[in-house]
């Protein structure tokens, strides 16, 4: 009988496509047999667990920011932010990486790269993001693709791409040419001008109407945009945390002509809705796009389930609570993002799963295996299968307990869900063939991980 590193006793294994009650056997830092004989030099009882392929959350925000900028800075990098990750089931994030002044993309991605290989927890992979196609060369997709970073973003609000778009719609296509996918953040910056100058002029500036000042209407106009974009160059687009009815239906339309349109959701849009502005510290649930109605949060709810949501990511943008809330403050001095890494999933889990409003496979495919086959990780990540990477999860799915910001591994100190009672949690995360992460100690050491290489992009 085979005597492996690592085996996990008796939990369900469960993946995409099933599950069963299987022996779990980790050699090598790979699954090396599941089911049959099996011993181990170290064992995890997983009697009445579940043994998941670990998260991977392709939209993080961890890059160390720049000295040289004023105001807040988010309080995580790339060693707290994993942290968080392995805390939350996650073992692997998506980080955007943006230039600073005078960077090309690639000279953005190897700065991040040697941070993340000296910090790292769990796995990162970069996103390059094209903020000036005037001083960010486009041969730098073929580049960074062949070099394993095979994906791009892009903001449509951004000055470059309101100006100019062209460039942005042939970066489209030499991500295409070069196997590589393109995230966008749908927004027409037109239209939340015309908004903010609106409710400055009818004096209604206060919190309460910061989301007015990104509509609806311009998350939809951005992605019907891009939609067509995408049927001209052909390029594989996801659509990053969409947060509306209106912008799914014009995926929705899009995906109809047999265009290849990926979206993606954030867990702020699945739990609150606008409302939550009307709060004396509203602002601190502040996202961009921001908080939408009731029935923008079930139609995405629907829409994981009918498999027209394809991944649940947290952009995590973490800050402190005195950065996010500040007397006197009204919807100009808004700043965007919430930590998210450490909760995502078990609120996912315990909204969707045992909540009933997704399966336990679509909750693997949303958490992971879509992620790593959109993002040329599969099948060595995003599966529980021979061979593959041993990144797991082992989850309680009885385990309950409120979400308190001061039992979390990001550095943030608030959590917009804080004292929600959450049932079903990661007990167990391993890396690698490492436990990095077990009852509520983390275990990994900084720098155990860092940069992976990605193929192609590949469809769902």
């Amino acid at each position: 009988m085979e005597r492996y590193d690592l085996v996990l006793r008796g939990g369900q294994v469960v993946t995409a496509g099933g599950e069963g009650l299987a022996d779990l056997a980790i050699h090598g830092g790979r699954i090396a047999q599941i089911g049959g004989a099996m011993s181990g030099a170290d064992e995890i009882d997983a009697a009445g667990k579940l043994v998941l392929p670990g998260g991977i959350d392709a939209h993080v925000h961890l890059s160390l920011i720049d000295e040289m900028l004023d105001g807040p800075r988010w309080c995580d990098d790339f060693a707290s932010g994993t942290a968080a990750a392995a805390a939350g089931g996650i073992t692997a994030v998506g980080n955007m990486t943006f230039p600073r002044e005078g960077e090309s993309m690639r000279d953005a991605v190897l700065r991040d790269a040697a941070d993340a290989d000296a910090m790292a927890i769990v796995d990162v992979f970069l996103h390059p993001v094209l903020t000036d196609p005037k001083t960010q060369p486009l041969d730098d997709i073929d580049a960074l693709a062949a070099e394993g970073v095979t994906s791009l973003k892009f903001f449509t609000s951004f000055a470059g791409f309101t100006e100019t778009p062209a460039p942005y719609v042939e970066a489209m296509r030499r991500a295409r040419e070069a196997g590589a996918i393109t995230l966008i953040h749908c927004e027409d910056e037109a239209i939340m001008t015309d908004a903010m100058r609106h409710l400055i002029a009818t004096g209604m500036t206060g919190v309460e109407h910061y989301p007015e000042t990104r509509p609806v209407t311009a998350e939809a106009a951005a992605t019907a945009r891009i939609v067509n974009f995408v049927d001209e160059t052909g390029a594989p687009t996801y659509i990053v945390h969409l947060s509306s009815a209106a912008a799914l239906e014009e995926v929705r339309r899009g995906r109809g002509r047999g265009l290849p349109i990926w979206v993606e959701t954030r867990p702020l849009y699945l739990h609150l809705t606008a409302e939550r502005f009307q709060e004396p510290d509203g602002a601190k649930y502040a996202g961009q796009p921001p908080l939408r109605t009731l029935d923008d949060r079930i139609s995405l709810w629907n829409g994981l389930a009918a498999g027209e949501v394809d991944t649940v990511c947290s952009d995590h943008a973490p800050w402190m609570l005195v950065d996010k809330v500040k007397p006197d403050m009204d919807m100009r001095d808004v700043i965007a993002g919430v930590a998210d890494l450490d909760t995502m999933l078990p609120m996912l889990f315990s909204e969707g799963v045992i909540a009933g409003r997704i399966s336990l496979q679509q909750f693997v495919a949303a958490s992971s295996t879509n992620a790593a086959k959109l993002f040329g990780l599969f099948p060595r990540k995003g599966a529980i299968a021979i061979g593959a990477d041993a990144d797991i999860a082992i989850w309680d799915p009885e385990l309950t307990k409120p979400v308190r910001s001061t039992e979390l591994a990001t550095h943030s100190d608030y959590s917009p869900y804080e004292g929600w009672e959450v049932s079903g949690w990661p007990v167990v995360t391993i890396h690698g063939g490492e436990v990095v992460y077990r009852d509520g100690k983390l275990m990994g050491k900084p720098g155990r991980a860092g940069i992976v290489k990605r193929g192609p992009t590949g469809a769902l």
